[in-house]
């Protein structure tokens, strides 16, 4: 089992918290499942009975009859608990239809702590969030950062050839179970894929072009790092014969989203200090499904090394953007109550003029005193370009800054 103490402190400093749902969310397959099995083993060596913990997985056969808050609520509160505090797990129970009236009841039963999973977006878009109004803590669980990947790939860290290896397979926790080959890899990727596309898509969403959604999918996976629009989409799509109108195209964006495919990410205007309503970036949840719709090109070495810096910054920072400085283009600008705003661009190198001027250029616009950082895979000399400091990008993923 792996271990993600970064994810399981975050559950911990939430633990007994009064009417306070726990949800955690994120793509299928990520792990969310295995971090609440970390989490009740560590209730159990806590001295919490095993009686106290009650589990329910809505993925199973065994609780396909379960299809109502009122039975969802029965089998909760029918289960055998011994006196004292409960500790209910539902995982995925968003399968179950008005589940969130089901929760908020549980909820408010001071004996119950409970914790929630599910693979889609909408599980904190649903009325959970007008019945709760606010009483409940987000834990949003990604696939392995590359600092974990290489804890549990069993080879030596951060070496540029398990960074390749990161690139082309991303980081889903499922592939260590497998034997290191590349192809039955590539093959389970492709599966959990597949099941997010037909299960937390189509299934839940009743599409019926599904074509048409696999090609905005192969779009957006050959246009991480670029910016997007959905009529961009449609245009392009159309021009290649398959007709499909911005308006349908726009609600493949919000469905992709919402199962935590690819993630949106905003323009900020620095100026302005407005966020920008046209021409965002999609970023894909896991260099892995990107590899197995579009194949891993050294052209585009450049945008896959933005792609995983976009998530470890997710995992760092409360908020993640794009900036824009009048003509000029930051990357990423983020910010989190503790340490305030910084800025970062991300290249894949650094060593020529014109490279080097084209990333120091809109730093050097920026005119506050927030930290900047150009990130590249060069074996950095330079550290210093007058206050923007520049990193090894696999030295800066191996090292994070404390919690």
């Amino acid at each position: 089992m792996i271990h993600r103490p970064y994810y399981l402190d975050a559950i911990k400093r939430v633990r007994d918290a009064e009417k306070l749902v726990k949800v955690v969310t994120g793509v299928r397959r990520c792990g969310k499942s295995t971090l609440l099995d970390l989490y009740r083993d560590h209730l159990l060596g806590d001295g919490v009975s095993a009686q106290s913990i009650g589990w329910w997985n809505f993925e199973s056969m065994v609780f396909a009859h379960i299809q109502s808050p009122e039975a969802l609520s029965d089998l909760v509160v029918n289960h055998t608990w011994p006196p004292g505090k409960r500790y209910v797990f539902l995982d995925e129970v968003q399968l179950v239809p008005g589940w969130e009236r089901a929760v908020n009841s549980l909820r408010l039963d001071p004996r119950n702590d409970v914790y929630i999973t599910g693979s889609n977006g909408r599980l904190l878009d649903s009325e959970l969030a007008s019945l709760l109004s606010g009483r409940y803590f987000p834990i949003e669980v990604y696939p392995l950062s590359f600092k974990e990947f290489c804890q549990f790939s069993g080879k030596p860290a951060g070496s540029e050839a398990l960074f390749n290896d990161y690139l082309r397979t991303g980081g889903l926790p499922g592939q260590f179970d497998l034997r290191d080959d590349a192809r039955v890899r590539a093959q389970y990727i492709d599966a959990v894929l597949n099941t997010i596309i037909t299960k937390d898509i189509v299934g839940l969403q009743e599409v019926r072009d599904v074509a048409s959604l696999l090609k905005v999918v192969r779009y957006l996976s050959d246009n991480i790092g670029n910016l997007v629009t959905a009529k961009g989409i449609a245009d392009y799509l159309g021009s290649t014969g398959n007709r499909i109108s911005g308006v349908t195209v726009d609600n493949y964006l919000t469905l992709l989203t919402q199962a935590y495919l690819f993630y949106r990410v905003k323009r900020e205007d620095l100026k302005g200090k407005a966020v920008m309503k046209t021409n965002d970036k999609f970023m894909v949840v896991d260099l892995g499904f990107r590899a197995v719709t579009h194949g891993l090109g050294t052209p585009d070495l450049g945008r896959l090394l933005e792609n995983v810096v976009f998530f470890e910054l997710r995992r760092r920072y409360s908020t993640v953007s794009l900036g824009k400085y009048g003509a000029e283009a930051v990357d990423f600008v983020t910010f989190d109550p503790a340490r305030g705003t910084a800025y970062f661009q991300v290249t894949a190198s650094m060593t020529s003029p014109e490279t080097q001027e084209r990333e120091l250029r809109p730093l050097k616009a920026l005119r506050d005193s927030h930290p900047k950082t150009v990130l590249s895979l060069d074996q950095v000399r330079t550290r210093d370009y007058d206050g923007i400091r520049h990193e090894n990008i696999i030295d800066w993923l191996l090292d994070p800054p404390p919690a």
